[in-house]
């Protein structure tokens, strides 16, 4: 009985052993994981991913040669990619990565390119011009799936259909009509445009004359200007021109001279608005401590007391004065030996 138990135990460990290496490796396999060491890690920034997801594959020049091992976000807004590359395949010289949808039914690849490959989008190359950074992390970037692009065009065709009803709304019967009488308006107005040349051709000869005349009235007044000039030069021999430019030099040196004195005047002026400032800042000061009652003066100017006193004090001495007058030799007593 004990050995049928052993043996029953011993066949139900083989088995629970057996399931847990068939599950590890199917796990393994699905996983795809590397346990020879056969393949290569690559990082990749870029500022969305759009539909891809973890496992999708990663394709060079065509050709499946990994998958995407872990998508999370980085600093300041970036994602960032984890590639599993297989170790034998060659990148190219400047690799970026292109995330795109590799079917209508929503399935993505990342798509490890040159970068002098990229398509002529700006919008593209500005955001793989962004994502590049130091080290060795490949830039990224998205690019317009079938769903955007249908999006866009749909939105266009909008715009033109749009158009095209306004333009059939603005170019009616109607229109077409103005548009005959403003040809028509156009031919009349060539018409009289052309009569209009032909009489200004005749008042051009009169306008010749009188340019004519203006330059005769100009070379009068060169004339006069040349007598006018000969009258400055002789002026200017006989000395009277440098009387003038002395003077205004007399003037100008005695109009620094009462700028001088004028500045030391407000120069003064400034001391004594400061001698005046701190005067008043003193006095202030005193009247802030007569109005406190600090000191002789403001125990005298605040205190009632005082004011009673001398009242009682000036009473007293008219009491005093009276009855001195009343009884004068109750205080003076004079004696003659």
């Amino acid at each position: 009985m004990t050995t049928s138990r052993r043996a029953s135990d011993f066949v139900v460990g083989a088995t629970v052993l057996v399931v847990t290496i068939v599950v590890i490796g199917a796990v393994l396999w699905l996983k795809q994981a590397d346990l020879r060491g056969k393949t290569r890690h690559l990082v990749v920034r870029t500022r969305d991913v759009g539909g891809v997801a973890l496992g999708n594959p990663v394709v060079i020049r065509g050709v499946r040669s990994g998958q995407i091992e872990s998508i999370a976000l980085g600093e300041r807004g970036w994602v960032v990619l984890r590639l599993g590359v297989d170790r034998g395949v060659t990148l190219p010289s400047d690799p970026v990565v292109l995330l795109a949808a590799s079917s209508l039914f929503g399935e993505w690849q990342a798509t490890i390119t040159d970068a002098t490959g990229l398509p002529a989008d700006r919008e593209l190359r500005a955001a793989i011009s962004a994502s590049r950074t130091t080290g060795d992390t490949l830039a990224g970037a998205v690019l317009p799936d079938i769903a955007q692009l249908t999006t866009v065009a749909g939105r266009i065709a909008g715009d033109v259909a749009k158009v095209a009803d306004r333009v059939q709304v603005a170019f009616d019967d109607q229109a077409a009509r103005e548009l005959r009488e403003s040809i028509r308006n156009f031919s009349r107005l060539s018409a009289q445009l052309a009569s209009t040349v032909e009489l200004q051709s005749k008042n051009l000869d009169h306008i010749s004359t009188d340019v004519q005349i203006g330059l005769k009235s100009i070379n009068a007044a060169a004339a006069n200007l040349n007598a006018f000039s000969s009258r400055v030069d002789s002026a200017t021999s006989r000395g009277e021109l440098q009387v003038i430019v002395n003077n205004s030099q007399t003037a100008a040196r005695e109009l620094v001279a009462a700028t001088t004195r004028l500045r030391e005047v407000a120069e003064g002026l400034d001391r004594t608005e400061g001698r005046l400032a701190s005067a008043v800042a003193k006095a202030d000061s005193v009247f802030n401590k007569v109005n406190s009652g600090r000191g002789t003066l403001g125990l005298m100017v605040n205190d009632p007391a005082l004011y009673q006193q001398s009242d009682s004090l000036v009473r007293e001495l008219r009491a005093l004065v009276a009855d001195v007058k009343k009884n004068p030799k109750r205080y003076i007593n004079v004696r003659v030996f």
